[in-house]
């Protein structure tokens, strides 16, 4: 039977319209990677994360360094500034790193490189004396932080409302003092802390500590452990304990740190949760982790 022109016109058209429909549909569902989840996260920076890609040694970004003088700044000693050196992605949140008592910035350098490449500028700093206490070095921290963000050559690169802070020892108990006073703060990583201070209910940024099982300066029971169980317990807090390690451990370059610290910045400071799945559930008791704790799943 011959069908009336009008209404093979009709049936064709809508034979159109649900192939456009379908199309769409197919075009929605495979679409995947950076593109896709940027659209729904603004500050998301870089591909898809691996368990390979955080253990790397460098991330996808290639990365500048400026040395800033201590002659130029005030409120902490200066320091050095790694960044991504592509703009193509826009800006990028930023992190302070404090040495440790009598340390410089050179024990604790490996970091800048390392997380920068992941997409952070990063400001490793020595402060104003070696001997500096923890809330000396909590208040220098922010003072980088403020400069990086409102003076530092690369502040157009730096998303101010962005912001984080690392410390090894001294500096680590210097990361908390930070968060403790800036409640804004993004994310803070406490790296074999020493603090006399363990009650810590001010604290409202996401904390992950690092603990060594063998640390004889520091002992997890006097302060990383205690400076966790400090924390609020509704705040989205980890505590990582390395298996195998000291209280220097952190001074050089380690792929368990390096791998959560990532994760962490990266769940915090750019609100990207395809990187909650290094950390929740709990990473497992192995070679280079003697235990974990945290809440799990993030609320942040």
């Amino acid at each position: 039977m011959q069908q009336h022109p009008h209404t093979r016109g009709r049936t064709s058209g809508r034979f159109a319209g649900l192939t456009a429909a379908l199309a769409a549909v197919v075009a929605l569902t495979t679409l995947d990677g950076p593109g896709a989840h940027a659209a729904d996260n603004p500050y998301e920076r870089g591909p898809a994360p691996t368990e390979s890609s955080i253990e790397a040694l460098r991330g996808p970004y290639a990365v500048s360094d400026v040395s800033v003088s201590s002659l130029s700044v005030s409120g902490f000693g200066g320091g050095t500034i790694y960044y991504p050196t592509s703009t193509a992605d826009g800006t990028f949140g930023a992190i302070a790193v404090s040495p440790g008592f009598t340390a410089y910035q050179s024990s604790i350098s490996w970091l800048g490189p390392r997380l920068a490449s992941q997409g952070f500028v990063v400001f490793t700093i020595d402060t104003n004396t070696t001997l500096d206490q923890p809330a000396s070095r909590g208040d220098q921290l922010l003072a980088a932080l403020d400069y990086l963000t409102q003076r530092s050559s690369v502040r157009g690169r730096i998303d101010s409302s962005r912001l984080g802070v690392m410390g090894h020892s001294m500096g680590g108990g210097g990361s908390l003092e930070a968060a403790k006073d800036r409640p804004s703060l993004q994310a803070a990583i406490p790296l074999t802390p020493w603090n006399l201070d363990k009650t810590w209910p001010e604290v409202r940024t996401p904390t992950l500590i690092f603990g060594a099982d063998g640390d004889t300066v520091a002992p997890v029971s006097t302060h990383a452990e205690p400076l966790y169980t400090g924390l609020p317990s509704s705040l989205d807090r980890a505590y990582l304990e390395l298996n195998g390690a000291t209280h220097f451990t952190p001074n050089s370059s380690n792929t368990t740190i390096a791998k959560y610290s990532i994760s962490w910045l990266k769940r915090f400071i750019d609100n990207d949760t395809r990187y909650e799945r290094f950390l929740c559930p709990l990473p497992q008791r192995s070679l280079t982790i003697e235990e974990s704790r945290g809440n799990c799943p993030h609320t942040s």
